[in-house]
Order: C-alpha cells, then structure tokens, then sequence
C-alpha cells in the first residue's frame, strides 16, 4: 500500500513535455538554431526545492527538440552574477553558473548528466544514482555536443543564452536513435545551480523531494514525449 501512494505521489508531480522534430539539417551558429527553435515554448525551470536554505532563484528556462541527428536543448538564463571559472571539460562546472541536463533512457535505471557553464566547458556522466558507480565521458566525448552561447549584460542586467546540439553518439553507452527515441519512454529532468556564485541555488524542472540539494534522483524526473 505504501508503495501505491508513493507511485502516485510521484505521478502526480511528473511533468512532462511533448518534443517536437525539427529539421536542423546542417545549420550550426547561434543565430540559426536560435531561429529554427523559435517556434517552440519555453520551459520554466523555476522550483525552488530547498528555498528556506536557498532563497535565490534566477529567471531559468529551456526548450528542446530533435531531428534525426541529435536533440537539440535551449537555455535561457537571467541571474545577478554569471561566473564561469572553468574552461576545461570535467572541472567542477556545477560550481559556476551552470545548466544541467538528465535523461534516461531505460525507466531510470541509468541517466545521463549534461553540465555546462556559459562558456560552453561541459561535464558528461552516466550510471545510476549511485555516484561511485558512474562513469565520466572523456573530454574528446564531451567534445561531440556542440554549443553556443550568448551573453548580455547592460543596465537592464545580466543575460545568457545557451544551445546545445547532442548528437546522438555523445549517448556513448546507449543505442539512441530517431526512431527509438519516439518509441519509448523517455525521463528526464532539467536544472540550473550555481554551487560557488554568491547567492547559491538551485532549481529543478521537475520537483524533486529530498530534504538537501540533490539532483542525483532519477525518481523525480519527468517524462519526455518525442513527437
């Protein structure tokens, strides 16, 4: 009986996204992908799981689409300080302004973790939620997702942008393709932290319930539809 409630507690606070297909074709840059995705809405990144302790929370949103090549995710971010330290893939990017990306292709067994500052340096994980079983992509990996950014700053205050172009070899340990995306379950959450920023925080797509941060938690991930 516990577990029945907790299915439905857990089913009722799923969100989910229908991703539509969209022809990239070979148009790369900011500026094309940017207008290729304009069509489509936006995605707040907005609760606060832990605002008694972390009461700051940035203006966070992303939208998402596929074509037969890659998904293809935008971010948009506004916050008071955007820091990006780390230059290197696999240094500590969640300590930065960060956007995170966590997809899982079998039920939530395994996921993947997509974590990049505004300067395009990434980190790629994979394996279950037990962190000294997962495994990191190498930098030449990480190196297969494309990304572009864009970053304002006036006296209106701070903006970045940001898209990623996932080809579906970055999934180095998965078989995903086109089809296999729009024939199975898919699960996801999405995230913007910034660990070492002066006001720290931290902000899911999908709530999650825990009592501290913690965006290691596949059962509070959302569900995707690929159209």
């Amino acid at each position: 009986m516990l577990s029945l409630c907790l299915y439905l507690v857990l089913l009722y606070m799923t969100n989910s996204i229908i991703v539509p297909s969209i022809d990239f074709g070979d148009l790369k840059g900011y500026q094309s992908l940017n207008k290729l995705l304009s069509a489509i809405a936006w995605n707040d990144i907005a609760i606060a799981n832990w605002n008694h302790d972390y009461p700051y929370a940035p203006k966070a949103k992303f939208r998402i689409a596929y074509d037969q090549q890659a998904i293809v995710i935008q971010y948009k971010i506004e916050e008071e300080v955007i820091k990006a330290h780390y230059y290197m893939h696999n240094d500590n990017i969640w300590e930065d302004s960060c956007v995170e990306f966590f997809i899982s292709f079998d039920n939530r067994k395994h996921y993947y973790n997509f974590e990049f500052n505004p300067i395009g340096a990434g980190l790629i994980g994979y394996g279950t939620s037990i962190k000294a079983e997962r495994s990191r992509l190498t930098r030449q990996q990480i190196d297969q997702v494309e990304v572009f950014t864009c970053i304002e700053r006036n006296n209106l205050g701070t903006q970045w942008s940001l898209i990623q172009y996932i080809p579906y070899s970055a999934f180095s340990y998965s078989q995903v393709t086109y089809a296999f995306l729009k024939e199975n379950p898919i699960f996801a959450n999405f995230y913007k932290c910034g660990d070492h920023l002066p006001k720290p925080h931290f902000l899911s797509w999908n709530k999650i319930n825990h009592p501290t941060p913690n965006f290691h938690l596949p059962e509070f991930f959302g569900e995707l539809f690929f159209e």
